[in-house]
């Protein structure tokens, strides 16, 4: 069987001369045969079908470490890893629509910003739970700043206890950009969890905490958020969760490895992949988000998401009364489920100023 100029195979497959030659020096696509004069590159038609699979793959854009992995697979194997690359694309995807909506708003919506003012009706608290004989659950609601943070056990407790008390500096400062604001004072955060990891004894454990916070702009709320507490919005009846856990589980959830139903039940589900630990490049995700009247937000701690079922989240939120009889209605829930972990949450009605 005659061998392929590389022009001709290129037409064949889709894939351009230059493309075949990057192929060939990453060894993805070597040719059949090489001309030792000219260096002109041969290949061979039983060469079509794995070409023609890389097009493919290039145009869907994975990645061509990743591309190399599908190509030495089985029929069936190769389109459970096209499948779990695509459902990772699906929810980056996603993600950064939300966040390129957000901007949206906060861009075209800063002029009146402050317009309309509304107030916010907040209460807040924290719970050792039943399986803990300490607390480093960490839940604030001022005038301005509404935080939870959930710290490590030993020295996490400090950490998330210091996170919180950097940000209460914002109920007092003037504030023209409230994320830029937020953001600043997250790094600031991270720096005082340092400082405490700074003060921990060798063997003592890890200074380490999560970290979620809104500020209050007076129509608005700034949103900044890092590891797996999290932000609900009620609205309307509506029940939505605001944030994304930075959780090793998550991620496998978002690249289609595992399931919803077996996340929740997952040994490592608390294992976080982001977190504030004095590091440096530590950044919270940062979002703007507009207030209604009505509005209802929940900020808690995995002590109450991880164990109690959204409906029944929903539920009291929904039918529970004012904010503070609201927060004991939902710690009460945890402990109906057992209460393994400390609690924090903090519940912040939207309404007319």
């Amino acid at each position: 069987m005659p061998l392929l100029t590389i022009g001709a195979f290129a037409a064949a497959t889709r894939l351009s001369a230059k493309a075949l030659r990057l192929y060939d020096e990453l060894g993805l696509l070597p040719p059949a045969a090489v001309d030792g004069d000219t260096g002109y590159r041969y290949y061979d038609e039983a060469q079509l079908d794995r070409a023609r699979l890389i097009a493919r793959l290039r145009g869907i854009g994975m990645p061509l470490a990743r591309i190399r992995a599908v190509c030495d697979l089985g029929p069936t194997a190769a389109a459970d890893e096209v499948a779990a690359y695509w459902a990772h694309v699906a929810a980056d995807t996603a993600v950064r629509q939300r966040l390129a909506t957000r901007l949206v708003e906060d861009l075209s919506g800063r002029a009146t910003m402050y317009d309309n003012p509304l107030g916010i009706r907040p209460a807040a608290r924290t719970d050792a739970g039943e399986g803990r004989d300490t607390n480093e659950d960490v839940a604030y609601a001022g005038t301005r700043l509404l935080a939870v943070a959930d710290g490590t056990r030993g020295p996490g407790g400090r950490a998330s206890a210091a996170a919180v008390e950097t940000l209460t500096a914002l109920e007092t400062a003037a504030v023209d950009d409230p994320l830029g604001a937020l953001a600043d004072a997250v790094a600031r955060a991270n720096r005082a969890v340092d400082h405490v990891g700074a003060d921990v004894p060798a063997g003592g454990g890890e200074a380490a905490t999560t970290l979620t916070a809104m500020l209050w702009t007076g129509s608005h709320l700034a949103l900044a958020h890092i590891g797996d507490t999290r932000v609900y919005l009620l609205r309307e009846g509506r029940l939505s969760q605001l944030t994304h856990d930075h959780t090793w589980v998550q991620s496998q959830v978002d690249e289609g490895r595992l399931g919803p139903q077996e996340a929740l039940t997952h040994p490592q589900r608390a294992l976080l992949a982001r977190a504030l630990t004095g590091a440096a490049g530590t950044e919270p995700d940062l979002s703007l988000h507009r207030a209604l009247a009505g509005d209802r937000y929940l900020l808690c701690s995995d002590g109450l998401s991880g164990v109690v079922p959204p409906a029944a989240l929903h539920g009291t939120l929904r039918d529970a009364g004012e904010p503070a009889r609201t927060v004991d209605a939902l710690i009460a829930l945890a402990h109906d489920h057992g209460a393994p972990d400390n609690i924090a949450c903090v519940v912040a009605d939207v309404v007319a100023d």
